[in-house]
């Protein structure tokens, strides 16, 4: 099953690709790896700013988490043509606007951690980082960046 099916399969619709709000690119292609730029929480095309332990409780931080793993594949799509390239997600980096006393940074983080799986199965399980930072770009709740092995097109 490719996996524009499986996205389709799951209920699910790639945003459209975010244009970088700094110097940098989305998505850097080097040794058959993407590296992708942080993406950053938005949900239904307005971005879910607070702080996690704060103005917004695991739920939130969960669905932020998703919607950055969501434009993590938009990003990898608009760089390689099709997500079918991809052959590992590696690594992903999860930053979460945290208070000091919030420690469920990795449950936030499973909110994109599970939509890999979901999508690329065994290839989607990855090595990963959950940390809490006071934090993020324009106030979002979550960002989040990745390392994905990809084939040649």
């Amino acid at each position: 099953m490719s996996i524009e099916a499986k996205l389709a399969e799951l209920g699910l619709t790639l945003p459209e690709p975010l244009a970088p709000v700094a110097a940098y690119v989305p998505v850097v292609i080097a040794g058959g790896m993407a590296h992708v730029s942080g993406q950053i929480s938005l949900v239904d095309g307005q971005l879910l700013k607070g702080r996690l332990g704060d103005d917004l409780g695991l739920d939130d931080g969960v669905r932020a988490a998703q919607a950055c793993g969501l434009m993590i594949l938009a990003q990898l799509k608009a760089a390689l043509g099709s997500l079918d390239r991809v052959e590992r997600v590696v690594k992903l980096g999860a930053f979460v606007n945290s208070t000091a006393d919030f420690t469920d940074q990795p449950k936030v983080a499973n909110g994109a951690s599970e939509l890999m799986v979901a999508v690329f199965g065994e290839a989607g399980k990855h090595a990963r980082s959950a940390v809490g930072v006071p934090t993020l770009p324009l106030g979002v709740a979550v960002e989040i960046d990745a390392v994905v092995a990809i084939r040649a097109a």
